[in-house]
C-alpha cells in the first residue's frame, strides 16, 4: 500500500472520528468522561499517522520528479550525441573556417576569455542576454541551479552551431570555442526554451 493511500486513510479516519465524537459528545452527557485518555490517544495516533504519511508521500513525489528529470537529461543527451555523431566532422571544419573566415588563420587568435553564465532558478531564462569577449579561445562557465535541465550552445551568424555544453540540472559545466571577431548567439537547446527567450548575444572584438 502506497504512502499516499495510507495518508488518505488516516486523513479520512481523522475526519470521521472528529465528526463521530462530536456527535456523541452532543448526545451523551459528560462524554468522554473516563474515556478521555483513550480519545486523546486515538486522535494522537491518527494525527501522527497522517503527518508521517504526508511527509513520506512528499518524499516519494520528490523522488519521482528527480527520476523524470534524470530520464529527460539522458534522452536529451542521447539525442545530442546522435546529432553530433552525424555532423561532428562538418561542425569542426565549419568552426575552423569561421576562425579564419575574415582574416586567414590568425583571425581567431587572441587572448580569448572566460565568461560566467547562469540559468534562472525558477524561470526559463539566463541571468543575462549579453556577453562579450576578446577573440581566441572563449569559454562559457555555465551554472544551472534549477531542477529544470538547461544547456548553452553557441552559433555563428549563419546559424552554424560551434559548440555546446551537456544538458544538466543543478550542476555546473562549460564550453570552449575558438572565435574570431564577430557577433554570435548563445542559447539553450532544450526544446521550447530558446523560443521562451533563453538566448543572448555574444560579441567578440
Amino acid at each position: 500500500m502506497s504512502n499516499e493511500t495510507l495518508f488518505f486513510i488516516c486523513g479520512i479516519a481523522l475526519a470521521v472520528s472528529a465528526v463521530l465524537f462530536s456527535f456523541v459528545g452532543l448526545k451523551v452527557k459528560n462524554f468522554p468522561g473516563k474515556a478521555f485518555p483513550v480519545v486523546v490517544l486515538w486522535f494522537a495516533i491518527l494525527v501522527g499517522g497522517a503527518t508521517t504519511f504526508a511527509v513520506l508521500h512528499a518524499q516519494d513525489e520528490e523522488k519521482a520528479k528527480a527520476a523524470e528529470t534524470e530520464k529527460a537529461n539522458k534522452e536529451n543527451e542521447a539525442e545530442r550525441n546522435d546529432v553530433e555523431g552525424d555532423v561532428a566532422p562538418a561542425g569542426n571544419e565549419a568552426a575552423a573556417k569561421k576562425g579564419g573566415k575574415e582574416g586567414g588563420e590568425t583571425a581567431a587568435k587572441g587572448p580569448g576569455g572566460t565568461l560566467q553564465l547562469e540559468a534562472d532558478a525558477t524561470e526559463i531564462a539566463y541571468d543575462t542576454t549579453k556577453l562579450s569577449s576578446k577573440p581566441g579561445k572563449v569559454t562559457i562557465d555555465f551554472t544551472n541551479p534549477s531542477s529544470l535541465p538547461h544547456d548553452v550552445a553557441i552559433e555563428d551568424e549563419g546559424g552554424e552551431e560551434l559548440g555546446a555544453t551537456e544538458t544538466l540540472a543543478k550542476a555546473k559545466t562549460s564550453v570552449s570555442v575558438d572565435l574570431a571577431p564577430g557577433t554570435y548567439t548563445f542559447f539553450c537547446t532544450v526544446p521550447g526554451h530558446r523560443e521562451a527567450g533563453m538566448e543572448g548575444v555574444l560579441t567578440v572584438r
